[in-house]
């Protein structure tokens, strides 16, 4: 990786006044860093994702100014693969604050939007750090085909039932463990509940009692966590709703932990594949 596929910037914030609102040298910030982005995303060949990358930095970047009042304000901006990272630290162990506001109000609104045009997004364990991540459209040059070969990989096989919910979470800790994959294993194993706990709802019950749930974790060459769980449905109907939010935490939750999840039919045996893929560590990419 180029020094090219990174914008890193260390901001140094001049004091705002005491009404709460951000400085005009605070505020000209944000416009000045989705020109720095424009131009760059030019030489990266990912235009497709100038509009919702401009929205998440602005707001990111709003917050930080807003919400903290360190010296300094972080940023950085990663393009590799098929993913652009956007890290803003604010050195403020308070974390972001969700402001809801209208929709076309130039600042204000808050991590929905980034929850909504964001393919992940987090908060460092610190708290000092909001990040989020954008996949590129398929088919740009450059843009990895999909994960890195697998290295190791292991397979569970649970009963398809509320038992085997409690069985896969204490046998996904061990293979964690086993697979000695470096990063946050208490959310991976969260995500793993996730899916589980989707199959054995959605994809199992529907099918009636007797399946058993497949479980596959792999780490690819590049530390990769990929999560996949098969159940018998071959259907997922209404997956974008969910994964937003609006039929529930779950797949929601995954996302927020960093998970990127996908899903896909099993043409020839049946049933289906729902994927979470994550990266090593708090840094996503």
């Amino acid at each position: 990786m180029g020094p090219r596929s990174v914008i890193r910037l260390s901001i140094k914030r001049c004091p705002d006044p005491a009404s709460g609102e951000i400085c005009e040298e605070n505020a000209a910030w944000a416009p000045r860093l989705r020109q720095i982005l424009r131009a760059r995303t030019r030489r990266w060949n990912c235009p497709d994702l100038l509009d919702s990358a401009e929205l998440v930095l602005t707001e990111l970047v709003t917050n930080a100014f807003r919400h903290a009042s360190a010296p300094t304000v972080d940023v950085c901006i990663r393009r590799r693969g098929d993913r652009l990272r956007i890290a803003v630290d604010d050195h403020s162990t308070r974390g972001p604050l969700p402001r809801p506001k209208g929709l076309y109000e130039e600042h204000g609104r808050g991590l929905v939007l980034v929850d909504v045009l964001a393919d992940a997004w987090g908060i460092s364990e610190d708290r000092t750090t909001t990040w989020c991540v954008l996949r590129l459209p398929e088919g740009l040059p450059g843009m990895s085909t999909g994960p890195a070969p697998v290295r190791h990989e292991s397979m569970l096989q649970v009963p398809g039932g509320p038992d085997g919910l409690g069985l896969a979470d204490l046998r996904g800790r061990d293979a964690l463990a086993l697979l000695d994959w470096p990063g946050d294993r208490h959310a991976a194993l969260e995500v793993l509940r996730v899916l589980a706990g989707n199959a054995v709802q959605h994809g199992i019950t529907e099918q009636g009692p007797g399946p058993e749930l497949t479980i596959w974790l792999r780490v690819t060459a590049a530390c990769e966590l990929i999560i996949d769980v098969r159940d018998p449905s071959p259907k997922f109907p209404r997956f974008q709703q969910a994964v937003v939010g609006e039929l529930g935490r779950g797949l929601w939750g995954a996302r927020r932990l960093g998970a990127v999840v996908t899903w896909s039919p099993e043409l020839e045996a049946g049933g289906k594949t729902v994927r979470a893929v994550m990266q090593p560590g708090e840094v996503i990419l």
